[in-house]
Order: structure tokens, then C-alpha cells, then sequence
């Protein structure tokens, strides 16, 4: 599997990552990185708290990162999140649809990790 068949793969932009990383060795360095980072674990423990900033600090740092890779779907489920904690701004969901807009963006979490896993046993 290539690169890009991993973007594809997961619904990815491979332009976008080309764009910020400039080199396919960079991209793949991060992708494969990807994986190792706890962003996910901290998100869901600020969920299980319902800890405000905390919640919205996890997912702009996700938001971030997945945009930068060009994981489309997953910066703009972290978006979700971000927005709905960003500091001043007025709540709008549920603590009922905060968990399930979190188990959402996990999922697709999950999904990107296992397209990852995929690519790093099948890259040439």
C-alpha cells in the first residue's frame, strides 16, 4: 500500500499532507507516528470528566494535528468538539450528545489507526 492508497483508504487528504510536509518520507513519518500519540486517551478521559477546557484543549490539539496530516474526517469531528468547549463561546449540546459526538470522532479514530496499522505491514 501506498501512501496516498492510505489517504484514500481512510478518506484522507494526501494533498493536504503534501502540502504541509512537502515530502512523502516526512508524511509517512508522521503517519506512522500517528498512532503513538495519547491525544485520544486524554480527549476521552476529559469526556468521562465533562471537563470543559480540558475537553477543548485534547480536541483543538487534534483538530490541529489531523488537519496538518490531512485527516479530514477526524479534524473536523475534533472541530466539533472544540467549538462546543471553545472558552466564551455558549454550550449547545447535552452532555448525552457531547459522549456521542466523542464516541463518533473515536470511531473514526479507530478506523484511521487500523488503516495505519495496514499500511505500515503492506508499504513497499
Amino acid at each position: 500500500m501506498t501512501i496516498q492508497e492510505l489517504y484514500a483508504r481512510i478518506g484522507g487528504s494526501y494533498q493536504q499532507a503534501i502540502g504541509v510536509l512537502r515530502q512523502d518520507r516526512l508524511i509517512d513519518r508522521y503517519v506512522c507516528r500517528f498512532p503513538e500519540n495519547d491525544m485520544m486517551a486524554r480527549l476521552g478521559a476529559a469526556v468521562q470528566r465533562m471537563d470543559g477546557e480540558a475537553i477543548f484543549d485534547s480536541a483543538h490539539a487534534m483538530k490541529g494535528l489531523c488537519g496538518n496530516l490531512g485527516f479530514d474526517r477526524l479534524a473536523a469531528a475534533a472541530e466539533a468538539l472544540t467549538e462546543e468547549f471553545r472558552p466564551g463561546s455558549a454550550r449547545s449540546l447535552t452532555e448525552r450528545e457531547v459522549r456521542e459526538s466523542y464516541q463518533a470522532l473515536e470511531a473514526l479514530y479507530n478506523r484511521t489507526i487500523e488503516g495505519i496499522r495496514a499500511y505500515e505491514r503492506e508499504k513497499p
